[in-house]
């Protein structure tokens, strides 16, 4: 067991991994506080509450590490900079509820690759109870909205009766006429990432409305524009199937154009949005052996990868984009070591 007096550095994973969660916590905490404050269901505030707590602790004990490693804290996101609690209610408390759901969901994932890089111990007991405290989140968030009929199930399939194998080119190859049927891996992919958009879909009209920066309002609208788009293509290849495509979360934004968020912290959310959104559509066409559905994943890929670009200038721009930890620039120290000659 490894001793304070005793105990190695951060690995790059390491520091990287809780960098970024200290980062996404401090958003956190300026979102749901706000949540909290305009939140009316009794039901679903204890849950925003609840999450809340957990990133508090988060950042809590992230600051703790990086002090004892003697590393800058990051600035991070702050609720006297980045919300205005007395702006009326932008989101209804069915949108929060589901925006938990999916934050949720998504921490699993980067829980479960942080605790993968984690060598010291103490990292590592983080990490487990990060991911403990967040499978319990998503099972309240989740049972919530199944107890109140908010809970949108992916389609069900008839049950298989005899096990089938391949026998035929055209179960990958077929591009053009009749298709095969989608598997259940492709419809689970296309199902999730329609749901994605929807609430992504969501999130930039209410952004939309409360932006203060003409070029991050227009950003906002684009990709308005291009969530839009996808959940068609996603719901195209659905219905082709004759299976139900999902309702969206637009009417549970209310009409309020008040000052309520930051810019800086409405592009950071969109932005890390995008970067999951790439993964996702990686796994989508990793998962999908029809050729034409790969196809679709990598033009709707590349085309949120120019619009991500597009965003991080307007964050650098503004010096909104925090500079991540990075490896020593060796070229440009021996430059600036150049004895005289």
């Amino acid at each position: 067991m490894e001793g304070k007096e005793n105990q190695i550095r951060l690995s790059s994973a390491e520091l990287g991994q809780l960098w970024t969660q200290y980062l996404n916590d401090s958003a956190s905490i300026c979102m749901l506080t706000y949540f909290a404050e305009k939140a009316e269901d009794t039901e679903i505030k204890p849950i925003i509450e609840h999450a809340l707590k957990l990133s508090e602790v988060h950042i809590q004990k992230i600051t703790s590490i990086f002090n004892e490693e003697k590393h800058a804290i990051p600035h991070g996101f702050k609720i006297e900079e980045d919300v205005n609690l007395t702006a009326p209610r932008l989101y209804s408390d069915s949108y929060v509820l589901n925006f938990i759901h999916n934050m949720a969901k998504i921490g699993l994932t980067s829980y479960s690759s942080s605790l993968s890089v984690a060598v010291r111990e103490d990292i590592t007991d983080f990490y487990m109870e990060c991911l403990w405290e967040t499978k319990q989140l998503y099972k309240m968030a989740k049972d919530l909205l199944l107890s109140k009929g908010l809970y949108i199930r992916a389609p069900y399939f008839p049950n298989i009766e005899h096990n089938e194998f391949v026998i035929e080119q055209r179960f990958l190859w077929d591009m053009f006429g009749k298709k095969r049927p989608l598997i259940a891996l492709e419809v689970s992919n296309l199902y999730s990432n329609l749901q994605r958009n929807a609430l992504g879909t969501a999130t930039l009209v209410g952004f939309c409305q409360v932006a203060q920066d003409k070029d991050v309002k227009q950003f906002f609208l684009r990709g308005l524009k291009i969530a839009r788009n996808h959940i068609k293509s996603f719901g195209i290849k659905l219905e082709e199937n004759y299976l139900t495509v999902p309702m969206t979360w637009d009417t549970e934004i209310t009409n309020s154009t008040n000052k309520t968020f930051s810019d800086k912290i409405m592009m950071f959310y969109i932005s890390a949005l995008i970067t999951l959104s790439i993964g996702y559509y990686g796994t989508g066409l990793a998962q999908s052996p029809r050729v034409d559905i790969g196809i679709m994943y990598n033009k709707l890929s590349a085309e949120i990868q120019l619009y991500s670009e597009d965003g991080a200038n307007i964050m650098i721009q503004n010096r909104w984009l925090e500079q991540p930890p990075m490896a020593s620039d060796r070229d440009e120290l021996a430059i600036k070591n150049k004895p005289d000659l």
